[in-house]
């Protein structure tokens, strides 16, 4: 290795000396990549290929000291640095341009502990690892709806996934985490232990230091009741009205997302089905649904859960892309809601652009809004506005549909943002709508565990 020139957190950036780079590489049980190394560019690889940035430095940890070394060497020269989980967050904080990225991808090992229907997770592992392990023992908990999302990322904004109204959210099931914070201390955080760091990081996100592991609750999960129904788009509009009300009234067990997308044989909706009871329940509860207005497409049968986590990337929604996003939540679903975005859809410029429902409520809804970080309880949807595209020639045009599409639904809905949801710099107001009425109280917590803000390529809190 040679000087490295690195970003710091002034403007001034630093030079690092070839022995001071060394000294840390030698630190480390893992590697220490520059820019020439091979293994470089698919380090910093990310879901959305929109963001291309190319880190100064990237340590590829293998244990816990890995990480404890990489914070006290950030904050000694005082260094911009990102951390890297399972880099499936549509904003791209995992990757910081010029400065130290810290990579928990190769610390993904995962343990069930089948007596206590728990599981325990490293920090870089993704829940299509978790999943294979706690599916072993017809076990889980509340994931992604992608096998490629990082355990991490995920938990830390809340946690929305296919179980969660009968299970809640992920962060609703997390029982305890060690984390890595400012001053280079692990820390057990739980109900027991440091209990004001883990309400923040329960919807916080990365904004209080680095979880090496996390510990889960995990549920009996067999086999699910699931797929996806489809109907031509010039029938969405009375399917939409009929999912609201059907939804509306769903037990617990169902989770129903409907799906404004493109199809080989032309737009259409899609509502993918996901019931956690007995398939025989299953099959009663949904044949209203199954019956409406002659469905084009019927997936519906008992599968596996990893084969449901699985099933968007199935449909093509895979890493590569170029994404942007907007999103809000909602109460309810409005007339004026649906025809918006119907009428809408076939001017996107973009093929593969979605527009989600995705289904709150349940057992989220049952815990107050200030019992963990995360505070959009009462929310009973999700409604994202997911741009993909493949050319970066596309970029401005595919930009400016989103942001024109979600200006005119913005007003339709009760406001607030999922984080994980988020594109970089929102802004100010945009920040305070995804922490919502907990904001003021993380504020206090940043500044306690936080004070010199050393965590700031996140959505960022500022102490």
């Amino acid at each position: 290795m040679v000087d490295v020139s690195i970003a710091t957190n002034s403007e001034s950036g630093v030079q690092l000396t070839d022995q001071t780079v060394q000294e840390f590489k030698s630190s480390l049980r893992g590697a220490l990549l520059v820019p020439d190394d091979a293994g470089y560019d698919a380090a910093r690889s990310l879901f959305n290929s929109m963001i291309d940035r190319r880190p100064a430095l990237i340590a590829r940890c293998e244990g816990v000291g890995d990480v404890i070394a990489c914070v006290n060497f950030a904050r000694d020269h005082d260094l911009s640095f990102s951390i890297k989980a399972g880099g499936h967050n549509v904003a791209g904080l995992a990757l910081v341009d010029n400065g130290l990225m810290i990579d928990l991808t190769l610390m993904n090992s995962v343990q069930v502990d089948e007596a206590n229907r728990t599981g325990r997770v490293e920090g870089g592992a993704t829940w299509g690892d978790f999943d294979k392990e706690t599916q072993a023992f017809g076990l889980a908990t509340t994931g992604g709806i992608a096998t490629t999302t990082g355990i991490a990322g995920l938990t830390l904004g809340g946690g929305i996934g296919y179980l969660n109204r009968k299970y809640g959210l992920a962060c609703d099931n997390l029982i305890s985490a060690d984390v890595v914070t400012a001053d280079g201390e692990l820390r057990t955080a739980s109900k027991d232990s440091n209990p004001d760091l883990f309400w923040a990081i329960r919807g916080g996100g990365g904004n209080f230091g680095v979880v090496t592991s996390f510990e889960f609750q995990l549920h009996p999960v067999g086999p699910l009741f699931g797929g996806v129904l489809a109907w031509p788009l010039p029938l969405a509009k009375d399917v939409l009205r009929f999912y609201r009300d059907f939804s509306s009234t769903a037990p617990d067990e169902l989770r129903l997302d409907a799906v404004i997308q493109t199809t080989p044989d032309g737009p259409g909706l899609g509502i993918v089905v996901s019931w956690c009871g007995t398939i025989e329940e299953g099959e009663r509860v949904i044949q209203p649904l199954r019956e409406f207005m002659n469905p084009v497409l019927d997936t519906l049968d008992s599968m596996p859960y990893s084969v449901l986590q699985g099933l968007i990337e199935s449909e093509g929604v895979v890493a590569g892309s170029l994404n942007y996003w907007k999103s809000s939540f909602a109460r309810q679903i409005s007339d004026e809601l649906i025809d918006t975005l119907v009428d809408r859809f076939p001017s996107t410029p973009s093929e593969k652009t979605a527009i989600v429902f995705e289904q709150l409520g349940g057992a989220i809804s049952r815990i107050g809004d200030q019992e963990t970080a995360f505070s959009h309880r009462q929310a009973q949807y999700a409604v994202l506005i997911l741009s993909f595209w493949d050319d970066p020639v596309d970029n401005e045009k595919n930009i400016e549909w989103t942001r024109s599409l979600f200006s005119s639904i913005e007003p339709l809905m009760d406001g607030g943002v999922y984080s994980n949801y988020m594109m970089e710099d929102e802004g100010e107001s945009r920040l305070r709508q995804a922490y919502g009425v907990n904001y003021d109280r993380l504020v206090e917590i940043k500044r306690k565990y936080d004070p010199s803000n050393m965590f700031r390529h996140n959505q960022n809190i500022k102490p």
